[in-house]
């Protein structure tokens, strides 16, 4: 989770592996309480939120209930202080911070690091 400062020369980066950091988009292109879904270098697919505060976040897009790479579609909110996607499928909510779903605690997508640089 990082800050996004509201300047339209950064880039939205994540990091995927110790010291390497992958560039997505320009954060101007990520809408406030929208998801968008990017493909990684090695193939998975991420769904990238920037939420209301200018807070970004990232996780797997796919969503382990259904298989479908759909998370970057769902809608946005929070629970107790928590920010949260809900699958636009089943309405599986995952936290955007951890990965955790909220619905079933033995489930989990990966959540990313991620900086505007």
């Amino acid at each position: 989770m990082t800050l996004a400062p509201e300047t339209t020369d950064l880039k939205v980066q994540l990091q995927v592996g110790d010291d390497e950091w992958f560039t997505v988009c320009d954060l101007s292109r990520l809408l406030p309480g929208r998801g968008v879904a990017a493909l990684l270098p090695d193939g998975r697919q991420v769904a990238l939120f920037r939420d209301r505060a200018g807070e970004l976040y990232a996780i797997d897009n796919r969503d382990p209930f259904t298989g479908a790479g759909v998370l970057s579609r769902g809608l946005t909110g929070s629970l107790q202080g928590r920010p949260f996607v809900a699958s636009p499928l089943l309405k599986q909510r995952f936290d955007l911070a951890t990965g955790q779903c909220l619905d079933d605690e033995t489930v989990r997508v990966r959540a990313y690091t991620v900086r505007a640089a």
